[in-house]
């Protein structure tokens, strides 16, 4: 079928407007669902308040349908935007959606997100750019939204502050004030340049730039002021509790339902057929830009099919290995996992990055058997359920340079992920993509100067021989003369 600009523009906005419908209708079954209707807006001012570092279970802060109708809020905020602002939407704002809905369940909130969304339209306004063409840098600075709770709700009352307390200082008005300037000029100034570490092979690019920018601003106020590093804020909800704190079944059906209908919608816009997926599904995932290739009906299909692996993927590990099960953060991830299935991620070129982490695990636990060890994780741990939904986004490094090469990068993530959150305090949303984009600066000049030449697509056979292929640039060192 013709793939046009503009159809594809009205498909990512009414995907967004669907999307934020599902989640508003899901509010009000999640009400019913676990008895909490009436306190809904009560669980909703309470997630507004609280300060959300990495990982604050909005389902333990408010409730199920409070961390829905959050999500909801903030979805059809975005969608708002895409519409009204002149020009079509793209890939890159299709991306941005997801993230920012998927962080609406641990973290980013209808409140704290607004001073990071609107900061770089002061940027925008200044360089005279087209306003809808960058409205996803945007959705990316609501990363930085933990930042913005802190410095409102807790960073200068110290000990004395109350947990489910709003009490809001000039201090830290004034500091907030101080930091979304910074954000307005830092963040879209930094964010193209780290595009040239990872060329291309980590889709999280904002993860890896605004990874360090949160690294630099955490210990700025933070350890180089003597300010105590963020707690994780808990409540007691005997709701959640009595799920066991983990809302498997509603998750289920939620998800399963939203796949399918994704699916579905993309069969028929995609005139009641499969055609062209084969060849999407063969993309190497670089630099690629599915909608503009394939059209959007077939990215609805892969959003479909890639997600219902993923929630298959967390049923699994959830169901064998003993960890967080279907949290808010692990809800969120679900959404994440689908940020760029219009620009680079589908089933092939994902799946050895699963692969990945369960070798480690299955290594680390041999291990463990041999030398006594103590490695407590598992593959339905939190930070792991996150990572992988984010290391995903290496799935160009799979596409050209095989499966081994993306067994290697899950692997590099999984070791990583617990590790960097850490560095940034938890207070930058992408910490997965961060993870990803120094898993790709490790790894990529190892596969550069044994691999020069990678594959166009991922049918073209990668020869084995070709590992022991330097580049010409390499010269081999003179023997030198025998005696």
């Amino acid at each position: 079928m013709e793939v046009s600009e503009r159809k594809n523009s009205r498909i990512i906005d009414g995907t967004a407007l669907c999307f934020s419908l599902a989640l508003l209708a899901a509010s009000a079954a999640g009400a019913v669902y676990t008895g909490t209707g009436n306190t809904l807006f009560a669980d909703f001012l309470r997630i507004l308040t609280s300060p959300g570092p990495l990982i604050t279970d909005y389902f333990g802060v408010g409730s199920l349908p409070a961390a829905f109708l959050n999500a909801g809020l903030c979805g059809l905020a975005m969608w708002a935007f895409m519409v009204l602002l002149p020009g079509p939407s793209h890939v890159n704002t299709f991306a941005g959606f997801f993230l920012v809905i998927a962080h609406a369940f641990y973290g980013l909130n209808f409140l704290n997100m607004w001073p990071c969304f609107l900061a770089p339209f002061l940027y925008i306004r200044i360089r005279r750019l087209d306003y809808n063409q960058n409205l996803h840098i945007c959705m990316f600075c609501t990363c930085f939204s933990p930042f913005v709770s802190e410095l409102l709700f807790r960073y200068d009352q110290g000990s004395a502050w109350v947990p489910g307390t709003a009490s809001l200082t000039g201090t830290g008005i004034a500091l907030t004030m101080i930091f979304i300037l910074v954000l307005a000029f830092v963040a879209p100034a930094i964010l193209p340049g780290t595009r040239a570490w990872h060329k291309g092979y980590n889709l999280y690019n904002g993860g890896l730039a605004f990874g360090m920018l949160g690294f630099f601003l955490f210990n700025l106020l933070y350890r180089t002021v003597g300010v105590s590093a963020p707690a994780v804020v808990s409540f007691d909800n005997p709701v959640y509790e009595q799920f066991g704190r983990s809302y498997r079944a509603f998750g289920y059906v939620f998800f399963l339902s939203l796949f399918a209908l994704c699916a579905g919608a993309g069969f028929l816009l995609n005139g009641r057929s499969f055609r062209g997926l084969s060849r999407l599904f063969t993309d190497t995932g670089y630099e690629s830009n599915f909608a503009a290739k394939y059209g959007m009906p077939l990215c609805l299909i892969n959003v479909g099919i890639y997600g219902a692996l993923f929630l298959v993927y967390v049923s699994l590990v959830e169901r064998f290995t003993p960890g967080a099960g279907f949290t808010g953060p692990t809800f969120g991830v679900i959404f994440a996992a689908l940020t760029f299935t219009a620009m680079g991620q589908h089933p092939r070129n994902v799946w050895p990055i699963y692969g990945g982490y369960l070798l480690l695990f299955l290594l680390a636990n041999a291990y463990n058997a041999l030398v006594g060890g103590d490695a407590s994780w598992t593959l339905s741990t939190q930070a792991y359920i996150n990572s992988v939904a984010f290391a995903t986004g290496l799935c160009p490094l799979v596409g050209r340079y095989g499966v081994v090469s993306g067994i290697i990068a899950g692997m590099l993530c999984a070791s990583l992920a617990p590790a960097t959150s850490a560095l940034h305090g938890g207070l930058m949303l992408y910490n997965g993509g961060f993870t990803a984009g120094i898993t790709t600066l490790i790894l990529l000049p190892i596969l550069e100067h044994y691999l020069p030449h990678p594959r166009a697509s991922m049918n073209q056979h990668m020869d084995l021989r070709d590992m022991m292929v330097f580049d010409e640039s390499v010269k081999r060192a003179p023997r030198e003369k025998q005696d």
